[in-house]
């Protein structure tokens, strides 16, 4: 099968290094469930500020971000867009909504396979994911603890589970990085990196209120619940990536900054 290369067809923004395509959630959806069945690949990464500005940190992450089809997450990939070109995206493909839309759509017997997470939170999120979405199949999961000598096996049980859409819930650049070393070995049309997904679809971590979510504030409600870990990515990593973005839209470019 074939790997299929981004936006190349599709309109985009560039923010910085990285290609964020401007898709409807409609559109997004359609476009990947045409993958499975197509003799095509598709990987699939959600960008907010906090991966964009590690993209423009790490030109290790954007090289590998160019071989993905990356949606907009979230309102700092919106400030971005709107800064660098003047317009903003149709819709926010926040990945923790957009994938179980994704499900819902997926033809009747489609195969999922999960992979991330603490080993109990992986077994429940598959348990849930198949008793909310039972069009799906989940063929498989393995959680995201793993040392290197594990992957040719862990490779090989995802293959052997015969997928047509693996989620990879790690966070990134870790889920990113993993998805795009193990490609040319992966038997697998789709691949999304999901972040914290599993997590929340087990309970382990809650969701913001829905008026918070549709105003862009789910950011707010993850650092009050954890101000230690997300702390500095909520706060002086914002900051940095704005400045990236004012740089760029001053300097008249849409490169590293």
């Amino acid at each position: 099968m074939t790997r299929e290369i981004a936006t190349t067809d599709l309109e985009s923004v560039q923010i910085g290094p990285v290609a964020v395509a401007r898709l409807s959630r409609e559109a997004a959806i359609r476009r990947l469930l045409a993958v499975p069945g197509s003799g095509s690949r598709l990987a699939v990464a959600f960008a907010n500020a906090h991966g964009l500005l590690l993209a423009m940190d790490d030109p290790a992450f954007a090289d590998a971000l160019s071989r993905f089809l990356v949606l907009n997450d979230g309102i700092g990939a919106e400030i971005g867009a709107r800064l660098l070109s003047g317009t903003g995206f149709e819709d926010n493909l926040n990945g923790t909504d957009f994938v179980p839309a994704l499900l819902d759509a997926a033809p009747v017997g489609t195969r999922v396979y999960l992979f991330g997470a603490r080993p109990e939170v992986v077994e429940k999120a598959a348990g849930l994911f198949a008793a909310r979405h039972p069009a799906i199949a989940v063929c498989g999961w393995r959680s995201g603890y793993f040392g290197e000598d594990e992957l040719p096996q862990i490779v090989a049980g995802i293959n052997a589970a015969r997928p047509d859409i693996l989620l990879v819930a790690m966070g990134n650049p870790r889920q990113e990085l993993l998805i795009d070393r193990l490609w040319d070995d992966l038997d697998v049309p789709l691949a999304l990196g999901v972040g914290a997904l599993f997590d929340f679809t087990a309970g382990e971590v809650t969701r913001a209120p829905s008026l918070m979510r549709s105003n862009g504030l789910e950011w707010v409600y993850r650092l009050g619940q954890e101000p230690k870990r997300l702390g500095q990515r909520y706060t002086t990593g914002i900051l940095r990536y704005l400045w990236k973005i004012l740089r760029l839209k001053l300097s008249g470019k849409s490169a590293r900054a």
